[in-house]
């Protein structure tokens, strides 16, 4: 279900009605005139106070790791200078169960065959890369994005230097509508299973863990929910054989 936010109708509802009376009360005397009654205040109520808490979590969510990527070196330790060709590379080398034959995103390995240097080609799944400081350091991070061939899915990485080294700080696949940089956080949107709502999922840097963490998942209305009403009619058993 989606967040509620905290209703402020009492608030403004007695601001407006103090500031009618202000400017109804510049031709009077002056006097202090009532606004009318408020709502009394009333303090959160504490369900359960008896239940049992949980000792660990329900969701496996991804709380954030780094990890360095091996194979892939940083010319004086500048990221700009690395290849993103070259790191997309190297994570299908370090994932055959994903990336190999067999693997769910196969086709993305054939297809990075066809990538030029820096990326780039038609059938190449390497989207643009993006440079932008994400943890505080005054240095870029490098922000990749690959198609997960043959499925609807995207993935996110981010990349720091530390050390001489090439560190990946941010591991995401979805099916995504669209990523936004915003300050050092990164937020993906994919589709809700509701038309007319989406996900949006933000991930901020944690200088404790030096990694991008799970920090926000919202549920949010993007435009008039559609339902059909009418289902479509299945076609007959004897079309259905006929058209195979």
């Amino acid at each position: 279900m989606p967040t509620r936010r905290p209703v402020r109708t009492a608030l403004t509802a007695a601001a407006v009605a103090l500031l009618a009376t202000a400017v109804a009360g510049c031709g009077d005397s002056g006097g202090l005139q009532a606004a009318g009654a408020t709502p009394t205040a009333v303090s959160p109520v504490k369900l359960w106070p008896d239940l049992r808490p949980a000792a660990s979590p329900a969701w496996p969510y991804d709380e954030g790791s780094a990890q360095t990527v091996k194979g892939v070196t940083v010319p004086g330790d500048d990221i700009r200078r690395v290849d993103p060709v070259a790191v997309v590379r190297a994570e299908i080398a370090s994932g055959p169960a994903d990336y190999g034959s067999k693997g769910a995103y196969h086709e993305t390995s054939n297809r990075m065959k066809e990538c030029a240097a820096g990326g780039g080609g038609a059938r190449c799944p390497l989207l643009e890369p993006y440079y932008r400081d994400l943890t505080g350091d005054g240095r870029d991070e490098l922000t990749l994005g690959f198609r997960l061939y043959p499925t609807n899915q995207t993935a996110l990485r981010v990349y720091t230097v530390e050390k001489h080294r090439l560190v990946e700080v941010l591991e995401d696949n979805d099916a995504i509508i669209g990523v936004e940089l915003a300050g050092r956080t990164v937020i993906v949107r994919s589709p809700a299973g509701i038309t007319g709502y989406e996900y949006r999922t933000t991930w901020a840097w944690d200088p404790e863990q030096k990694a991008m963490v799970f920090s926000r998942d919202e549920f949010l209305r993007t435009g008039k929910a559609r339902h059909s009403r009418t289902p479509a009619p299945s076609a007959p058993a004897s079309a259905s054989a006929s058209a195979r």
